[in-house]
């Protein structure tokens, strides 16, 4: 059990080649069922996710993998280092994500994580926030 991060991209159009059927035989026999693994349950259409490719021609990522690490890397940020969709990309394609900021930006809009500039203004009230009910126990 490794995650989400560890998901191969697989189209229904590879399913039908390995399996010699049509492509829409293959929708329809994957339509509304469930795969019970330990940690959930998925409907089959999940695993169905284009391929993002790799840089210097390795192996391609699931999308939902690349999305997974869009998320990871917004939730480590810290106040003062809110990472723009220009500094995601950069650092995706130095772990071998071939991706566009316009992909970035539309995997967050997806995800309903803020934008970068609204972010860093949520995180700058929620630490405000906190400074002053720190202020408000001492005083207590």
């Amino acid at each position: 059990m490794k995650g989400v991060v560890y998901l191969k991209p697989l189209t229904l159009r590879n399913i039908a080649h390995n399996v010699r059927m049509h492509e829409s035989n293959v929708s329809r026999a994957t339509a509304g069922k469930y795969l019970a693994t330990p940690s959930s349950i998925f409907l089959f259409r999940y695993f169905f996710d284009s391929p993002i490719h790799s840089i210097l021609g390795g192996n391609a990522h699931s999308a939902e993998a690349v999305r997974s690490r869009i998320k990871c890397l917004i939730e480590q940020e810290l106040l003062d280092t809110v990472m723009s969709d220009n500094r995601i990309a950069p650092t995706l394609r130095y772990e071998g994500v071939d991706i566009a900021r316009r992909t970035i930006a539309k995997y967050r809009e997806a995800m309903r994580i803020p934008s970068s500039i609204r972010l860093r203004r949520l995180k700058k009230i929620n630490y405000e926030c906190l400074t002053c009910l720190n202020r408000y126990r001492q005083l207590c």
